[in-house]
């Protein structure tokens, strides 16, 4: 199997508007602008595209596993809906109060099982991100950092970092 470069995002403040709370609610869910040309461009120059989110409100019984799930196959449906695809959705739901976990960004076992799943080449892979926690998970998987304002244009980062496969 030929591996492919991949494109990892993070969710809150990448994907959709980081609001300052958790985003579990389909009335607080916004895909930020340009997000699917983004994805689409990484799709089309050969990147698989996975999301790498915490999602600790889980471990804080603030919401459930089927919450996150509705969330991301809207988010889903919301791209497809302009031509775009995401490969892969992962996210930790464990808070860092209940206990120490090794998916948790900064760590990377998410970004490895996702590595090993798809058939990714973590050297020419980048994972975009908007905290500090972000570019150490990648790192710990041999994936490339990047570090973007959040809710800035992520069609900006994609096309300054990606490279045609």
């Amino acid at each position: 199997m030929s591996l492919r470069p991949g494109l990892f995002l993070d969710r809150d403040g990448v994907i959709n508007r980081e609001r300052g709370e958790h985003t579990w609610r389909m009335a607080d869910f916004e895909l930020l602008p340009g997000v699917a040309e983004a994805v689409r461009y990484a799709t089309d120059a050969g990147y698989a595209v996975v999301v790498i989110t915490n999602q600790s409100g889980i471990g804080l019984g603030l919401y459930g596993h089927a919450d996150v799930t509705a969330l991301h196959e809207r988010l889903e449906s919301e791209l497809a809906a302009s031509g775009a695809r995401i490969n892969l959705i992962l996210y930790c739901p464990h808070h860092p109060s209940k206990g120490k976990c090794l998916c948790r960004k900064p760590g990377g076992l998410l970004l490895e099982r996702a590595i090993a799943r798809l058939g990714i080449d973590p050297a020419p892979s980048v994972m975009i991100g908007d905290r500090e926690r972000d570019v150490q998970s990648a790192e710990s998987a041999g994936v490339r950092g990047v570090l973007v304002p959040a809710n800035g244009d992520l069609r900006n980062a994609v096309k300054r970092e990606l490279r045609p496969a």
